[in-house]
């Protein structure tokens, strides 16, 4: 069971948004990965109140989830089942089962539990290719739905050949996403720099070569400004992640051009249409049609 798409309070005045192109639920591109380090139940079933629509998965980062009361836990993740959202303990608990040689187990729990999904990476332990295929056929096995990360949490920079064999390897083996490592902080890690700026040659180079990647690379982009950056190079349909959950419509807003960041996207797109076109050949609509 899960519940009703509602309609907008501003339907009436604004049926279309200045920004189209971000695809509805459930889909495959434009997906929006929160980042949960506390939320309770109330605030969980406040969040998912106001903004289901506009989230498709929430992990339960790092190693939360095992600090969670029983009954607590079971609640939080049936609360988000309800609402249409897929629910994926942190990586790092993984990267604690392989450590530990528990990976059995700790898929079995995740199933008893009543978990959607399971991050494999490899941020902090090393992890052979062998392991990782392992790993990814066990979680399939159970029936998750399964992100791969590829990246290093202390920025150990990894040559972007070897990124993309990662991830090519890891969608052979059956992996539905694979996670671009941006941390928490979203600075000096995967294709940002220490500041947090996009190094644009490198996620080109990156980007060179992979087919379909909108549908299946998760980028995760903690800051605003890095969020503006892919939405201008990807699009509204590209698939976020690491977004803080009180940051929800905030990023909605930017892949639907309501807010200036991308209303400005538009507005310079409509100038140059008009550029080009002949006189009287421009329609005087409130829409544009953003081409991506």
């Amino acid at each position: 069971m899960s519940v009703q798409k509602p309609r907008t309070a501003w339907h009436d005045a604004f049926p279309q948004f200045p920004l189209p192109g971000h695809s509805g639920k459930p889909r495959q591109t434009g997906c929006t990965m929160l980042l949960d380090k506390r939320l309770g139940l109330s605030e969980t079933r406040d969040l998912l109140e106001l903004a289901c629509d506009y989230i498709d998965i929430i992990k339960l980062t790092f190693g939360t989830s095992a600090l969670y009361p029983e009954t607590v836990l079971r609640e939080k993740i049936r609360l988000i089942r309800f609402y249409g959202v897929e629910v994926c303990p942190g990586g790092t608990l993984f990267e604690i089962a392989i450590w530990q040689n528990r990976l059995e187990p700790y898929l079995e729990r995740a199933a008893q539990l009543g978990f959607t999904g399971i991050e494999i990476s490899d941020g902090t332990i090393p992890l052979s290719t062998y392991e990782r295929r392992r790993a990814i056929a066990s979680a399939k096995a159970y029936g998750f739905k399964v992100t791969t990360e590829v990246g290093k949490k202390d920025g150990t920079p990894i040559p972007i050949l070897r990124m993309q064999q990662i991830i090519i390897d890891d969608l052979e083996n059956g992996a539905d996403k694979v996670i671009i490592e941006g941390r928490e902080s979203g600075k000096g890690v995967g294709v940002f720099d220490k500041d947090g700026n996009v190094k644009e040659a490198e996620l080109e180079a990156l980007v060179h070569g992979l087919p379909c990647l909108e549908s299946f690379l998760f980028w995760e982009a903690p800051l605003k400004s890095q969020q503006v950056s892919l939405i201008k190079r990807f699009g509204p349909d590209v698939n976020l992640g690491n977004i803080a959950p009180e940051e929800s419509l905030a990023l909605e807003a930017l892949r639907c051009g309501l807010r200036g960041d991308t209303l400005g996207l538009c507005l310079d797109r409509l100038a140059a249409e008009r550029e080009r076109a002949k006189p009287g050949e421009v329609s005087s609509g409130g829409n544009f049609n953003a081409d991506f």
